[in-house]
């Protein structure tokens, strides 16, 4: 597997090495072993899967301490715009984000430590997401950032007509007015 580092400290691309032949393919998805020794410590305890449409947009959410979260994240079917913005107040890149186009082609995965703002669009015509959690979901910690905020001016790579949220999404705070708690 190969690690390539991002322009911000933490966020890693993990690209596997695919072995093709006739019968299909197979690949290593995830060894805690090459994950602690070349990305970071971690113990991933919870798994998450959701299928969408086209258009659809979900993030940009993140849990406060002490329920926050680092994911690693890659789709099974389909095509995603991934997106990771660094909300670390003390961060040089705070405000800055990590946008990687994750399919079922290239396999990539993206590893989103703590104190990040995560989300994704639906590039294809649907796609089922994957990710894995470090720590377990609390409803009462969940915080999300406004999608569309014009100070992050993030290109999802969808038509703005196209997008579809939920009604949390569709009101988010805008980063201008969040305060971070990391």
């Amino acid at each position: 597997m190969q690690i390539i580092e991002t322009d911000i400290e933490g966020v890693f691309i993990l690209k596997p090495h695919i072995f093709n032949d006739e019968r299909g393919y197979f690949f290593e998805s995830f060894s805690a072993r090459k994950f602690e020794e070349k990305v970071a410590k971690t113990t991933f305890i919870q798994d998450n899967e959701s299928k969408s449409s086209y258009g659809v947009v979900r993030g940009l959410h993140f849990q406060k301490p002490p329920f926050a979260q680092s994911k690693l994240v890659r789709v099974i079917k389909g095509a995603v715009l991934d997106v990771a913005v660094d909300i670390r107040k003390n961060s040089p890149t705070y405000g800055k984000y990590i946008a990687v186009e994750l399919t079922e082609e290239n396999k990539l995965q993206l590893f989103i430590p703590r104190g990040f703002a995560h989300g994704f669009s639906v590039l294809s015509n649907e796609a089922i997401f994957q990710y894995k959690c470090d720590n377990f979901y609390n409803k009462e910690s969940e915080g999300s950032i406004l999608w569309n905020d014009e100070i992050l001016n993030i290109d999802w790579k969808i038509p703005k007509e196209k997008i579809i949220l939920s009604e949390k999404d569709k009101n988010s705070q805008a980063f201008k007015s969040f305060l971070s708690p990391f």
